[in-house]
């Protein structure tokens, strides 16, 4: 029965609002129907209470999931060296979805610190990265002029 009084009381406050709107703008007659039912729809959604979504709770706790030798999925808990490929192949995550969903900071690492290390030394070692600054160009030599094929000229005196 408060549910009637309640509509009751919607149906009079949309023909208010809806009122005072077109008395001081111009509204077109075919928007008026559309007008009429975003406001009470509006004013019907006032009184809900929005569903509160709770975070999902980590394998471990975030301070604790990164260590020199691996870092821990937070998803399922598993011990990994490169946590970028695991996450797309078992959840379908990017790291950037990864991070937006436990509330990670935009460093966060992908990878294990020793075993991005150790790769930035082999690479360091075999070269990639550096430029050669010290080498000196080549210097292209001009092409040689062609011969026409044929016998050569004779030179007159």
């Amino acid at each position: 029965m408060s549910g009637d009084f309640a509509d009751v009381d919607i149906l009079a406050l949309t023909a208010q609002i809806v009122s005072a709107h077109v008395g001081n703008n111009s509204v077109p007659g075919e928007q008026l129907p559309g007008l009429i039912q975003d406001v009470f729809r509006s004013l019907s959604g006032i009184g809900t209470i929005a569903p509160i979504v709770e975070r999902p709770e980590p394998a471990v706790p975030i301070k604790k999931s990164v260590f020199a030798d691996y870092i821990i999925c937070l998803e399922d808990g598993k011990k990994l060296k490169m946590l970028k490929r695991h996450l797309q192949a078992s959840f379908g995550m990017s790291p950037a979805d990864y991070r937006a969903r436990w509330g990670l900071a935009a460093d966060y690492p992908m990878v294990a610190p020793n075993y991005a290390a150790v790769r930035s030394n082999l690479a360091k070692q075999i070269g990639l990265g550096n430029t050669r600054r010290d080498a000196v160009p080549e210097q292209v030599a001009a092409p040689a002029t062609k011969r026409k094929p044929g016998r050569p000229r004779a030179i007159r005196d």
